[in-house]
């Protein structure tokens, strides 16, 4: 019993550590200027969440989902892009957050 026991920890702490995002993977750093609450944006009522943000130089706003509005400051990023044509752009962004957590934003707008 305490060997089958033994095991299955082992295992989840295993699984659980696999799935960890690896901070090496998050190569843009993305700066946080302004950020807030935007109205339910899911079916389960959970709050859409804008954001204003300075990425290589360029001003850009982003949308995700959140109950919260998101600090202020730098945060590592990886980009996921789907090209649909040479005039449309498709981004999101892959957020790594200070506790290992990962948060997704999609490009909502641009800014000159």
């Amino acid at each position: 019993m305490k060997k089958t026991t033994f095991a299955a920890l082992m295992l989840c702490s295993t699984i659980a550590f696999a799935q960890l995002p690896n901070p090496a993977d998050y190569t843009v750093t993305i700066h946080v200027t302004a950020s807030r609450i935007s109205r339910p944006i899911n079916q389960a009522g959970q709050a859409g969440q804008q954001i204003q943000v300075v990425i290589e130089g360029k001003k850009y706003e982003l949308q995700g989902l959140s109950d919260g509005v998101l600090a202020l400051g730098d945060y590592k990023a990886k980009l996921r892009e789907i090209h649909r044509n040479s005039y449309d752009i498709y981004q999101t962004y892959e957020f790594l957050m200070p506790d290992g957590k990962t948060r997704n934003f999609t490009l909502t707008g641009i800014q000159e």
